[in-house]
C-alpha cells in the first residue's frame, strides 16, 4: 500500500480544512442547492509550511495516473472533486442537494475521526474542526454573500514531516449551477 509522502499529507490537510468549511455551507438554508466551487489558498504560514505546500503541489502535479485516480476516488467518496488552482491553491467542487440546503448537516470533511462545531454569527458562522487521522485542527469564520457566494478564513494546525505547522487558509465559494452533473452530493 502506498503511504502518502509528508508534502502530500500536507496538501490533503489543506483540502480537508477547506472541506470542513464546505460542510458549513450546507448549514445556511439560504444557499442555493446545486453545484458549488470553492477555491482555497494558504494566505500565511511558516516558511516550512510554505515549503511543504510547494512540495505537495509539485507532488500532485507529478502523480502517476493511478495515484491521481486513488486520490480522486477517496475525495469522490465524500462528494468532492479537487484540482490544483491558479496561484498555488486547491479548487474543490461539491454538490448540495435541496434536502441538504433545507435540512442542513455538517459533513465530516475528512474520512472518519473528525469532529466539527459551528455557531451562527451575523451573516455567517464560526466553525471549528479537530481530526485525529491525520492530526489537524482549525477554526475560522464563513461570511455569506447572498445565496450564491461566501468567503471563509480558517486557521489550521497540522504537521508535515513531523513538524508542527500553522497556516491561515482563505477560501472563496460560488454557486455554479442547479445541476450537479456527475458530482455526487457532499457527504
Amino acid at each position: 500500500m502506498h503511504t502518502p509522502r509528508p508534502a502530500a499529507r500536507f496538501l490533503r490537510t489543506l483540502c480537508f480544512a477547506a472541506l470542513a468549511g464546505a460542510g458549513a455551507m450546507a448549514h445556511a438554508a439560504s444557499l442555493k442547492p446545486g453545484l458549488w466551487e470553492m477555491t482555497s489558498k494558504v494566505a500565511s504560514a511558516s516558511p516550512e509550511a510554505m515549503q511543504a505546500l510547494s512540495m505537495a503541489q509539485q507532488q500532485m502535479a507529478n502523480l502517476t495516473p493511478e495515484q491521481r485516480r486513488g486520490m480522486e476516488q477517496m475525495l469522490a467518496q465524500h462528494g468532492v472533486k479537487m484540482q490544483l488552482a491558479e496561484g498555488g491553491g486547491v479548487k474543490v467542487n461539491f454538490c448540495l442537494t435541496k434536502e441538504q440546503a433545507a435540512n442542513p448537516r455538517l459533513p465530516a470533511g475528512q474520512p472518519g475521526q473528525c469532529e466539527t462545531t459551528q455557531s451562527p454569527v451575523p451573516n455567517g458562522m464560526n466553525i471549528a474542526f479537530k481530526c485525529s487521522k491525520p492530526k489537524s485542527s482549525g477554526n475560522g469564520q464563513v461570511i455569506f454573500q447572498g445565496d450564491s457566494g461566501y468567503s471563509m478564513r480558517m486557521n489550521v494546525d497540522s504537521s508535515a514531516a513531523g513538524q508542527a505547522q500553522n497556516m491561515t487558509v482563505e477560501s472563496q465559494g460560488r454557486w455554479l449551477a442547479a445541476d450537479c452533473g456527475s458530482t455526487p452530493p457532499v457527504q
